[in-house]
């Protein structure tokens, strides 16, 4: 039996690495992209997947959280023009996140079978981010959390939460933010010299979605060069 697996975010980069890292002979694979509805808008994430169940016969194994935005939003900015950009940030990140792991959760609960979560977080969680990005490390810090409260929650009900934790991953977002602060003076701050390929993180969503050992649930990876060490 076919492994089914619901991606968000996978248009491109890191999402698009990680759908492409699954073997069409043994996982079916629904891959979201932002075309597909904006997360920003609360009713969406229940629609993505209703049509997710829909396109997979009613079965959803594994769910992978990757959709996220990365804009800057400056303190300096007026109030109501920081507080929405603060909110988008914390609905796609973090809520829109939240209601699918919710979703999926009740939905192997209701099935009474085991599930995976895999939420790419990021480095902000623990590191910190630039001044003009709180948001956007409060939201990973958040996704981290909720990671690990879903595993100590649901592992007796054989429903386990993986979460990832990239630096700089040669995405385009990436790309924008190494430029807008000077690439060299970014890239000396990581020991191994080079931002992770988007191969590599799907490397990792791979395993935790298929192979991780139930044990592992609740952990958290990171992948960023030893740039930031816990």
């Amino acid at each position: 039996m076919k492994t089914h697996i619901l991606i968000t975010g996978a248009s491109r980069g890191i999402g698009a690495a990680i759908a492409a890292s699954f073997d069409p002979a043994t996982t079916t694979v629904v891959a979201i992209s932002s075309k597909d509805g904006d997360l920003n808008d609360p009713a969406v994430p229940a629609r993505l997947w209703a049509d997710a169940l829909a396109a997979l016969g009613g079965r959803i194994d594994v769910l992978i959280n990757n959709a996220g935005v990365f804009e800057e939003n400056s303190i300096t900015r007026a109030d109501a023009e920081w507080l929405a950009s603060w909110d988008r940030t914390m609905q796609i990140n973090l809520t829109a996140s939240a209601d699918l792991c919710r979703r999926a959760v009740l939905h192997w609960q209701a099935s009474e079978a085991s599930g995976r979560i895999v939420n790419i977080a990021s480095r902000a969680a623990y590191r910190g981010d630039s001044p003009a990005h709180w948001h956007y490390a409060a939201s990973k810090a958040g996704m981290v959390a909720m990671t690990k409260s879903i595993a100590r929650a649901y592992a007796r009900d054989g429903i386990y939460a993986f979460a990832i934790c990239p630096g700089f991953t040669m995405t385009g977002m990436a790309e924008d933010y190494l430029a807008s602060r000077g690439g060299d003076k970014l890239l000396a701050d990581i020991p191994l010299g080079k931002v992770a390929d988007p191969e590599e993180v799907a490397a990792i969503a791979k395993f935790c979605a298929l192979d991780a050992p139930p044990s592992m649930t609740g952990a958290v990876l990171d992948v960023n060069g030893a740039s930031y060490v816990r």
